[in-house]
C-alpha cells in the first residue's frame, strides 16, 4: 500500500495565504541571487549551485497569482502535486539522508526541493520519476536545505516530552530545514538561556523559540501566562 505522504503547499487565495504545511505563495525567484538547481528530463541540475531553501518569509514577498482552482478553493496545479508525492516518497524512504523539505508551486506549476547534497537529490528526482512514469521531473528546482528532515526529526524527539525549566507546547522543523522550532509560554520565549538549553540537547542544531499555548488546556485552569 502507498504511504500518504504529507506535502508543503504554497496557496495563494485572493490574495491571502493559507496554511497547508507551511504559510505562503509561491513566487518568482529572489532578485540578485543565485538560480535553482533545475532538473531535466533526465534528472540532472543545470546549474552547479542552488539557492538556499526558501522560507516562509521568502513566499510571502512576491506572492503569485492563485494556483488551480477548484469549485471556488484554491487547490495545487495537479502536475506539480503529482511529483511532489512521488519526490515525497522517495525522500522520506531511501533518501532520508538528504531530504530536507519541499514546497509546491513555488513558484506556480514547480516544485522546491531543499536537499542536504545536489548530486543525491538529482538521484532522488530521477528515482521519483521512475517510481511513477506519469510525473514530470522538469518541474523540480533543486535548493539547498541546512539539514535533513531525518536529522530535525532526530533533534525534535531530543527535546520534546522532556522536562525543561519552561514547558514545550509543540516542536516541529522549520519550514526551510534550518533548524526546528518550539513554541512555549512567554517566559521561555524570553529566555535566551533557554533557547541555548535546547540548542544543547539537540546537539548544536538551531532552535527557535516562540510563545505558544497547550495544545490542550486542563480543564479548570488557564494556559500558562
Amino acid at each position: 500500500m502507498r504511504r500518504k505522504i504529507v506535502v508543503l503547499f504554497f496557496v495563494c487565495v485572493s490574495g491571502v495565504a493559507a496554511l497547508l504545511g507551511v504559510s505562503g505563495c509561491g513566487q518568482d525567484g529572489t532578485e540578485g541571487a543565485a538560480p535553482p538547481a533545475s532538473v531535466d528530463a533526465s534528472g540532472t541540475p543545470s546549474h552547479q549551485g542552488a539557492r538556499q531553501c526558501p522560507t516562509t518569509d521568502d513566499a510571502l514577498k512576491r506572492p503569485s497569482a492563485p494556483p488551480t482552482v477548484i469549485d471556488g478553493v484554491g487547490d495545487n496545479t495537479p502536475a506539480a502535486t503529482r511529483i511532489s508525492q512521488a519526490v515525497g516518497d522517495q525522500g522520506y524512504g531511501a533518501y532520508g539522508d538528504v531530504y530536507g523539505t519541499q514546497a509546491n508551486d513555488f513558484p506556480v506549476g514547480r516544485v522546491a526541493l531543499c536537499v542536504t547534497d545536489l548530486a543525491r537529490g538529482r538521484d532522488l528526482v530521477k528515482a521519483a520519476a521512475k517510481a511513477d512514469p506519469g510525473a514530470d521531473p522538469k518541474l523540480v528546482d533543486l535548493y539547498m536545505s541546512r539539514y535533513a528532515h531525518r536529522t530535525l526529526q532526530k533533534a525534535v524527539d531530543k527535546v520534546f516530552g522532556r522536562k525543561f525549566a519552561f514547558p514545550l507546547y509543540s516542536a516541529s522543523a522549520t519550514s526551510d530545514a534550518s533548524g526546528i522550532r518550539v513554541t512555549t509560554n512567554a517566559a521561555g520565549a524570553g529566555s535566551a538561556s533557554f533557547r541555548r538549553t535546547l540548542e544543547k540537547a539537540t546537539g548544536g542544531i538551531p532552535v527557535v523559540v516562540e510563545r505558544g499555548a497547550p495544545a490542550v488546556a486542563d480543564v479548570g485552569r488557564s494556559p500558562s501566562p
